[in-house]
């Protein structure tokens, strides 16, 4: 299986041996069995590279920023170089890239921030689709005044209702908050065209691009959004959020912060001392993609086209494995898979799907799976809105599988054979 790179010669198949030797956590063992991580939408396994650099910052580069002297230097090299990966993981301007503890903080905080300029009947649209943490942080600003119009779905797919995202965003309108996949159901939002008619209506876009950014290449230049969001802990780093944001939005919105930082645009967004040692895994993290794109293609020229490349791997892959996973499920009885099934519009979707079995509650079938060593989630992983909607929120919610491009066929045949073994218990 390869795919056309972008310098007219071929992106190898993914080196699936080369991708799980990266990994040392997916050795584990559980009851004699090697562990299948499967849970990856709550936050992916590491490469070495990234336990490697968290461990060399502490003995190398531990020291607060700006000092005069050998360990603070390195510290702030460490992140300044940390703000280019990044930049390009994104496709923007390193000064357009924040670190912050997680994306639900940082959305939080930029919520506010806008908030300061909305005034009385200010509307906002959120969707049914997203995380709450790309809900609630604008819900809150109903507090100032502010109207939140909230977007439905189509609930045999679980794809947004764009008829009723149009009719949503109005004159009114001041920002449009979407996801950029769903991390329940594994839909694949037309960012771009939404973006096209927030800015049309003179509203701001924000991409909660969380759940995405594993399984493909995102590219905010491409986009035009205003604000974009990621937890490099879902793309194989460390726990914290970045945050991309237009350099004319940052430098124009004021964030809360204490007198003596800088009012300086991007450091005057990060409050307080960040995770620094977690800001160098971050960079090893985008580091292990782009190996991984030279992997397959050693003629890629800088790291942005090696990280296009490692996708041009990846998401062939993934989409095999969800093939042969779909097509495993919908042999399984009294199973109901949420979300696109439909082979044909897997561009449309992400590795990412969640069922339930009869009334089965999903915690049964996550506690059944683990003592297998299958490693699944089960509950409304904060997509509340989302659960309620598909009517499954006080029934224990869904029970969620989550393939990553470390995960393999073997795992895959594994996790149906347990499945089947569960309903015939």
């Amino acid at each position: 299986m390869s795919t056309p790179a972008v310098h007219g010669t071929e992106t190898k198949a993914l080196d699936i041996a080369w991708v799980r030797e990266q990994f040392p956590s997916l050795k584990l063992q559980v009851n004699g069995r090697a562990a299948a991580f499967l849970d990856g939408p709550a936050g992916t396994q590491v490469p070495r590279q990234v336990m490697d650099a968290i461990q060399d910052y502490l003995l190398r580069a531990n020291a607060n920023t700006y000092g005069a002297f050998e360990t603070s230097r390195r510290n702030d090299a460490i992140i300044a170089s940390t703000r280019t990966a990044m930049a390009d993981f994104f496709h923007c301007s390193p000064d357009e890239v924040i670190f912050g503890q997680n994306m639900t903080t940082i959305t939080f905080a930029l919520a506010r921030a806008i908030g300061r300029e909305l005034k009385p009947g200010d509307e906002i649209v959120v969707t049914t689709l997203d995380h709450d943490a790309n809900v609630a942080p604008w819900r809150a600003l109903e507090e100032k005044g502010a109207v939140i119009r909230q977007v439905d779905i189509h609930d045999e797919d679980c794809t947004l209702d764009l008829a009723d995202l149009k009719k949503k965003i109005t004159p009114k309108t001041k920002l449009v908050a979407v996801g950029y996949a769903s991390n329940m159901v594994g839909t694949i939002n037309p960012v771009a065209d939404i973006t096209r008619l927030a800015h049309e209506a003179g509203a701001l876009m924000f991409v909660d691009a969380v759940h995405f950014a594993p399984h493909g290449l995102i590219d905010v230049r491409a986009l035009d959004c205003d604000f974009l969001v990621c937890s490099p802990y879902k793309f194989f780093g460390p726990h914290m959020g970045t945050l991309y944001g237009k350099r004319e939005n940052l430098q124009r919105f004021k964030p809360y912060k204490v007198r003596p930082a800088t009012d300086t645009s991007p450091e005057c967004w990060e409050t307080g001392t960040q995770v620094q040692e977690l800001i160098a895994g971050i960079s090893a993290a985008v580091d292990y993609i782009a190996e991984l794109g030279r992997h397959c293609d050693s003629s890629v020229k800088n790291r942005r086209e090696a990280l296009q490349t490692a996708y041009r791997a990846t998401v062939p892959y993934e989409r095999a494995l969800l093939t042969k996973l779909l097509e495993g499920l919908q042999a399984i009885p009294g199973l109901k898979i949420y979300g696109i099934t439909d082979p044909k519009r897997f561009a449309e979707r992400c590795s990412t799907l969640s069922l339930r079995i009869g009334e089965h509650n999903p915690t049964e079938i996550a506690k059944f799976l683990g003592d297998r060593g299958l490693f699944t989630w089960d509950g409304n992983f904060y997509a509340m809105n989302l659960s309620e909607r598909l009517g499954v929120e006080q029934k224990g919610g869904v029970l969620r599988i989550g393939l990553v491009h470390y995960n393999t066929t073997e795992e895959v045949d594994r996790l149906l054979a347990a499945l089947r073994e569960f309903v015939n218990a």
